[in-house]
C-alpha cells in the first residue's frame, strides 16, 4: 500500500524561518510560530519547521546550496507538497527553488494573500485582495509559463512561443491591475463621502485595532450589541464596522472595529487597505486590544 498522502488531504508543508543578523532566534522562532498559524489558516497541515541561521544571502536560493539540498531531501522524505519561508523570495528564487525540488515554493506574503482572497467579503475588501494579487503575481507570471520549455524543447522558435504568451498575459494583467485601481478609487472616494457625512455630526469616535485575531470583534459585539463575525481565525474581519454606543452621561460614541495587524504584513497590502487603516488615523482615540495570553 502507498504511504503518499491521501489526495484530498490537506497540503503537507515544510517551513523555514530564518535568523540572521537583525533578529535574534527567540525573535525568529517567534515568528515562525506566527506562519504555521498562517498556513494552518489556509489549509495547510504543517508538518516540519525549522529556523535557519542565515549569514549570508544567497542570491539564487536565498539559503546556500548544501542547506538548500538539505531541506529539500527532509520535505521528500516527510511527503511534502510544500515549501514555505517566512522571508519574501524574490520571483528568481522561488524559480530556482521550485525547478531544484519538484514542489510548490512559496513565501508569507502569498500564504496572507491567500487568507485574505478566503475572508474578503465586502467590494472594496475584494477589489484591494485582487490589486495586492495582481501586483504580487505579475513578476511571477513566467514562473506559471515554465512548463512550456519543459514541453517543447529549447528552439528557439518554441521558446519566442512561450515568450509571446507571456507577453501577452503581462498585458492583461496590466490592464487588470489599471482597472482595479480605478475602480478602487470610486469605492474610496464612496467611502470619504460617507465618512465625511458621518463627521458632520459632532460624536466622537473610537477604533478598536489590535493584532489580528486578539478578540477586536468580540469586544465590538460586547460593546454595542452589534454582530459582527467573532470566529478563531486570522483576518477573520477585513472591512470596517461602525456601530454606535450609549455612554452613562447620555453622549453616543461611534466605535469601529479594524482590520487586525500581523507582523510582516505585506507592503502592498498595507498600501491596498490603506483606506480601512485610514478609519484608525480619523477617530479622537484609539481602543487598543491586547491578548495577554501572547508572549
Amino acid at each position: 500500500m502507498s504511504n503518499a498522502p491521501a489526495h484530498n488531504a490537506a497540503p503537507r508543508a515544510l517551513l523555514i524561518g530564518l535568523q540572521d543578523a537583525d533578529h535574534e532566534r527567540k525573535e525568529a522562532e517567534s515568528l515562525l510560530e506566527e506562519l504555521a498559524e498562517l498556513a494552518t489558516n489556509v489549509g495547510m497541515e504543517v508538518v516540519v519547521r525549522h529556523v535557519v541561521r542565515l549569514r549570508e544571502r544567497n542570491p539564487r536560493f536565498l539559503l546556500g546550496t548544501g542547506k538548500t539540498e538539505e531541506i529539500i531531501q527532509e520535505a521528500k522524505a516527510n511527503q511534502c507538497e510544500l515549501i514555505v519561508f517566512d522571508d519574501e523570495l524574490h520571483p528568481a528564487q522561488q524559480r530556482n527553488w521550485e525547478a531544484a525540488s519538484g514542489l510548490t515554493v512559496i513565501d508569507r506574503q502569498e500564504v496572507i494573500l491567500d487568507i485574505f482572497a478566503a475572508r474578503a467579503r465586502t467590494k472594496e475588501a475584494r477589489l484591494q485582495v485582487e490589486l495586492a494579487q495582481a501586483e504580487y503575481f505579475m513578476p511571477r507570471l513566467r514562473r506559471a509559463w515554465s512548463h512550456l520549455s519543459r514541453q517543447r524543447g529549447g528552439g528557439s522558435t518554441q521558446r519566442g512561443e512561450g515568450e509571446t504568451q507571456l507577453q501577452l498575459d503581462q498585458r492583461i494583467v496590466r490592464e487588470r491591475i489599471h482597472r482595479l485601481r480605478t475602480d478602487l478609487a470610486i469605492v474610496r472616494k464612496q467611502r470619504g463621502v460617507q465618512r465625511r457625512q458621518r463627521l458632520r455630526v459632532p460624536l466622537p469616535t473610537a477604533a478598536i485595532v489590535g493584532y489580528t485575531n486578539a478578540g477586536k470583534s468580540s469586544l465590538l459585539n460586547a460593546l454595542t450589541g452589534a454582530h459582527a463575525l467573532s470566529v478563531d481565525k486570522l483576518f477573520a474581519t477585513l472591512d470596517p464596522m461602525t456601530r454606535r454606543r450609549k455612554l452613562p452621561s447620555g453622549r453616543t460614541l461611534l466605535i469601529t472595529d479594524t482590520v487586525g495587524f500581523v507582523r510582516r504584513l505585506p507592503h502592498r497590502l498595507v498600501e491596498a487597505f490603506k483606506a480601512t487603516l485610514e478609519e484608525a488615523l480619523v477617530a479622537d482615540f484609539l481602543i487598543h486590544v491586547i491578548d495577554a495570553s501572547s508572549e
